[in-house]
């Protein structure tokens, strides 16, 4: 891997000043509100569009809020604005189907100006449909091929760039007709960490096969036509030795991996078969904050916390907020607590536990505004662009630097300002101070709430934690046999049931 390029060496440019850009792009990225490139998207334009010329493949270090998606997503477009025939040609992978979606948005905000199709595999609707949005079936005048190969020719693809989930992805390779990778030119890994850390059903190595031609198929292509009678496009792969990258296939797959923790891990990255990768980073430090983040702790009593988050939320005066707990139980336990306390603004919760359905809703109501508050697990923290989350609240302490990171990119996004406030027992402030360290941050504000906005708020708290025990139990089926004959009945109702089964 060639030394890595700081990329906050580069500056804002402007849109009128940017190099080789499709005029008709700048209309709807004026629409989006871009005038100009971050630092990143400016790295990683001058890489792909630029002199760079996608010449090698980009791992792309920047903190959250920086502009990621459109670093990836412009030059992307710009490169297939020029493409005569659809097929896919782009692939996006995310490891959540919320995370999907808004990166889908972006793409689909751009694209069209170009007359690109942008497709989305997520499982959010039904497979058929899915199918019938990715692939289409073109007019044969009336013409019914009896040769098994002749059939499959006949589907195409309906889109250029597809944004995807691993486990959808999957399906479609395995099951859907038609579906193919073979032309594919540009293939991005966002959250790269994550989905390298969990197998995703070994959904990589799969498209890294279907996308790599040895030398005997290579042989085979070269003798093969590049268009059928039937109209079916072969994209043809030759090794190269130009500018010393001997035996590499042309044209090459460009890969482009994506994270704000990024591992340097050659073991981890050795899987992605990256091809000369250049390293797109920010500063000396491994990882790094939003640069107008504020970072407080609030040092509480163990068993007072819920009191002393009410009294920061108070303060905050529904302000957008997002509050992360370590569990999905503790986020609904919390959001439910909140909830009884009656204070002046929405509260909602947000965790992988919910339906797809709902989860969007949730996210729908927060963008909107009608949701201040949102309870969330660490599912809401991975790459998630909500507009105007003012404050970031670690209820639970996380861990690892990582999961600090992406808590506290949910604010101080593009530039904007944004406070990110830790709960913390006694005992846990030397380990956070450490925890900091590791970002470059040696101090951290102390967040201080007066004992008294504390006191209140005891008796609505007994009074909560009371309606909340009679919530549980109202929502646990009755027992009417108890002691040990209750237990010999169960017993015995659960023998009588696997027998059954």
């Amino acid at each position: 891997m060639r030394s890595p390029v700081d990329v906050d060496e580069f500056d804002e440019c402007p849109l009128s000043l940017l190099p080789s850009l499709d005029p008709r792009l700048e209309e709807p990225l004026q629409k989006m509100g871009v005038s100009s490139l971050f630092p990143v998207q400016l790295a990683v334009w001058q890489e792909t569009i630029g002199p760079g010329g996608f010449e090698r493949d980009l791992c792309i270090n920047s903190p959250t809020g920086s502009g990621k998606t459109l670093s990836y997503a412009l030059p992307i477009v710009q490169a297939l604005s020029t493409r005569k025939i659809r097929c896919l040609r782009a692939l996006v992978v995310l490891p959540t189907r919320d995370l999907a979606l808004q990166v889908k948005e972006v793409f689909a905000a751009i694209a069209p100006a170009v007359g690109l199709r942008v497709g989305l595999a997520v499982g959010q609707s039904s497979i058929a449909d899915e199918i019938s949005e990715l692939i289409k079936r073109p007019y044969l005048e009336m013409r019914v091929p009896s040769d098994p190969e002749d059939r499959a020719y006949e589907f195409q693809s309906s889109v250029d760039i597809l944004v995807a989930t691993p486990g959808r992805l999957m399906d479609h390779i395995n099951t859907t007709k038609g579906f193919t990778l073979e032309h594919l030119c540009y293939l991005v890994v966002d959250e790269t960490d994550r989905l390298l850390r969990e197998a995703y059903q070994s959904w990589l190595p799969m498209v890294l096969q279907l996308t790599s031609l040895n030398a005997q198929s290579m042989i085979a292509y070269a003798k093969a036509p590049v268009l059928s009678p039937l109209g079916s496009l072969t994209t043809i792969r030759r090794c190269s030795v130009e500018r010393g990258f001997k035996d590499k296939v042309f044209p090459r797959l460009v890969k482009m991996i994506v994270s704000a923790t990024l591992t340097q891990d050659p073991s981890k990255l050795f899987q992605l078969d990256l091809h000369h990768p250049l390293f797109l980073t920010t500063g000396e430090t491994r990882y790094k904050l939003p640069e107008k983040l504020e970072s407080y702790k609030l040092i509480c009593e163990s068993k007072l916390k819920p009191l002393y988050l009410v009294a920061l939320l108070e303060g905050l005066q529904g302000e957008k907020c997002i509050v992360f707990t370590s569990s999905v139980d503790s986020t609904h336990r919390l959001s439910t607590v909140l909830n009884l306390f009656g204070l002046p603004f929405k509260i909602s919760e947000y965790s992988g536990r919910q339906p797809q359905s709902v989860r969007s809703k949730m996210l729908k109501g927060f963008r909107e505004g009608k949701i201040q508050v949102l309870v969330a697990t660490d599912a809401m923290t991975r790459g998630m662009d909500v507009e105007g989350v003012r404050n970031v609240v670690n209820y639970d302490m996380p861990v690892y630097i990582k999961k600090y990171i992406h808590r506290a990119g949910r604010t101080a996004r593009a530039g904007q300002d944004g406070r990110c406030f830790t709960l913390l027992r006694n005992d846990q402030v030397k380990p956070f101070k450490k925890l900091l360290q590791k970002v470059g941050i040696d101090t951290c504000s102390v967040h201080s709430i007066p004992a008294d906005a504390v006191e209140r708020l005891r008796p609505i708290y007994s009074s909560a934690l009371e309606k909340l025990q009679e919530l549980m139990e109202s929502r646990t089926p009755k027992r009417h046999k108890t002691g040990s004959k209750f237990m010999k009945d169960r017993k015995r109702k659960t023998s009588i049931n696997s027998a059954k089964q």
